[in-house]
């Protein structure tokens, strides 16, 4: 009984301290999103210890064509995305996440850090849970922290979401990207057929938030072309009033065959538009030069040419002569906050493409069409774009990459981060990426030709100290040596050639190696230094060093095509905490 009295009081205890811990933060906080932090059970696994990732080979593959090689880590995205900070810090251009959406029916768990032994599982968050907000927003914040440090100045951010979290999510967003780089709400019709069961509504609509990591450096998103439609008027009363002229036989009109003079014309509203010369019409055609005065839309007679040559149509539909155009080709508008359906598809063309398409029976609920998450990309222009996904689920985002390759040529890498869970990651994220990329026969028997690219299979580990004994020489070396795998990533040479007991190198199919050095021990270095000067192309040199690595620089001046760089500083702060 003392026992469990104790552990009662040490409980009553801590949560006494967090109540406190979350006034004061209350106190500080004047507008904005408050919530309970909840410790995760990764503030245990990381004590003394840094995520790494491990390649499984076996699990990848290689096409020998020139599209680009994918990356898959399996593991919890925390760590992935520590991982990645390592390596791809402010180089993301896209990142598109469609997290849990909390409903309390999606199978949303919490490994909360202070119930492991009792609920090592993690808990289920049900919609009547107490800590169901807390505990999704202390999720999502920490991997969304994590996330901005990615994004290139330019980069952009995309969330699904649903109304169960959306206006949490929002007020998240402000607070991690800043309010000023909030770009839109986009909103997806998610379902053409909404369910009619409520007597209050018919949902057929989820989210999609849109942050940038410096909006003001964004220039433009991609156009979408559009059919011209209607025939808008020239006239726009806030600008200037200003003369415009047609050369003869290039404007169309409604009129009857003969003279119309000069003069103001009365439009039955204002602004007018003043006819300068009088004009002959002939056959639906005015047949000499049309000369206007009014506030015009198009503001100067260069933008009249080039209409013309491009064959936009001028019409005069009555007598008060207000100029329209009519485009003979597409229109191309920035995207509009709903996304249009008839391009990006719905839930259940999504079910199609995956569950009973590429794989012959259902085996994932709930994905996104890939049209979808390829409309979204494509809005940057950028056709070598490193494009992430850290709740990969089914893969989507990977597809719509390969799709967006093959369509226009382009060479965006991928990224996808998925959870080892249930064992999706293998048997339903790689599994489709390896079918869309090497080909598959589907349902119906068809034979779907692949649209190329090559696949790297990771998971996360951990490398650090043991608290239960001394660090060796052994850890040290076993540290840098994982490491190595990490720096490769980081120059995007992902195939190593070469490895040692001290030595390690990796190339792309560019030509492009990396060369690592990783003890204090350098007696292999003379022949690292050999194999080293044997390549050819550029070349990434990392050497161990307790100062930042640039006292090895001199030793490789008379190679013009070397970088000598330094091991990031969070996997040398864990190799100085070895040695004591």
């Amino acid at each position: 009984m003392t026992t469990n009295n104790d552990e009662l009081l040490r409980r009553i205890r801590d949560l006494e301290q967090e109540v406190a811990e979350w006034k004061a933060k209350v106190s500080k906080q004047h507008y904005g999103l408050v919530w309970l932090e909840v410790p995760e059970s990764f503030d245990e696994e990381s004590k003394n210890r840094i995520p790494i990732l491990e390649e499984d080979v076996e699990l990848g593959f290689s096409l020998n064509d020139n599209q680009p090689t994918h990356i898959l880590i399996e593991g919890d995205n925390y760590h992935s995305l520590t991982c990645l900070n390592y390596t791809h810090k402010n180089r993301v251009d896209v990142i598109y996440i469609d997290p849990p959406y909390n409903t309390g029916k999606d199978g949303f768990t919490y490994r909360d850090s202070r119930f492991l032994d009792e609920r090592p599982n993690g808990e289920a968050i049900k919609g009547n849970h107490p800590m169901r907000h807390s505990t999704w927003l202390s999720f999502m914040a920490k991997r969304l922290r994590l996330a901005e440090q990615l994004l290139s100045d330019t980069g952009v951010i995309f969330i699904s979401i649903d109304d169960n979290e959306q206006a949490n999510l929002k007020l998240l967003c402000d607070n991690i990207f800043g309010e000023q780089n909030f770009i839109e709400t986009y909103i997806w019709n998610s379902t053409l057929r909404p369910d009619n069961s409520s007597p209050l509504l018919r949902r057929n609509a989820e989210f999609i938030l849109c942050y940038g990591k410096c909006k003001s450096k964004i220039e433009k998103f991609n156009s979408i072309d559009s059919e011209s439609s209607g025939m808008p008027s020239l006239t726009k009363a806030k600008e200037k009033i200003k003369e415009i002229y047609f050369p003869a036989n290039t404007v169309k009109t409604s009129l009857p065959n003969g003279t119309y003079y000069a003069g103001c014309k009365e439009n039955g509203r204002n602004p007018q538009w003043e006819l300068l010369q009088d004009v002959e019409v002939n056959e639906g055609i005015i047949t000499t030069e049309l000369r206007l005065k009014g506030h015009s839309y198009w503001a100067t007679q260069k933008k009249i040419a080039d209409e013309l040559a491009l064959g936009t149509e001028i019409w005069i539909k009555s007598e008060a002569f207000v100029p329209y155009y009519k485009k003979a080709k597409k229109s191309a508008n920035r995207p509009t906050k709903i996304l249009p359906v008839e391009i990006v598809g719905d839930g259940l063309s999504a079910n199609s493409e995956l569950n009973g398409g590429i794989f012959p029976e259902k085996i994932f609920s709930n994905p996104k069409p890939s049209t979808l998450i390829g409309f979204l990309i494509n809005f940057i222009d950028n056709p070598n774009s490193i494009v992430l996904d850290f709740f990969a689920g089914s893969g989507t985002t990977m597809h719509a990459v390969s799709s967006l390759n093959a369509k226009d040529g382009g060479s965006r890498q991928c990224i996808l981060c998925q959870a080892s869970e249930a064992d999706i990651c293998r048997s339903v994220t790689l599994e489709r990426n390896r079918r869309v990329m090497q080909g598959y026969t589907n349902a119906k028997g068809e034979e779907v030709q692949g649209l190329g690219g090559s696949l790297k299979f990771y998971r996360t580990a951990f490398v650090g100290r043991n608290t239960a004994r001394e660090a060796s020489d052994a850890d040290r070396i076993d540290l840098a040596a994982r490491a190595g795998c990490l720096l490769a990533l980081a120059e995007n040479t992902l195939y190593e050639t070469r490895r040692a007991e001290r030595f390690q190198f990796f190339t792309n199919r560019h030509g492009q190696h990396t060369a690592i050095y990783f003890s204090e021990d350098y007696s292999d270095f003379p022949t690292f230094d050999t194999h080293l000067r044997s390549l050819t192309g550029s070349i990434c040199i990392y050497v161990f060093s307790w100062g930042d690595g640039t006292e090895f620089a001199p030793m490789f001046d008379d190679l013009p095509r070397a970088t000598v760089k330094s091991i990031p500083q969070p996997i040398l702060d864990i190799y100085k905490s070895l040695n004591p």
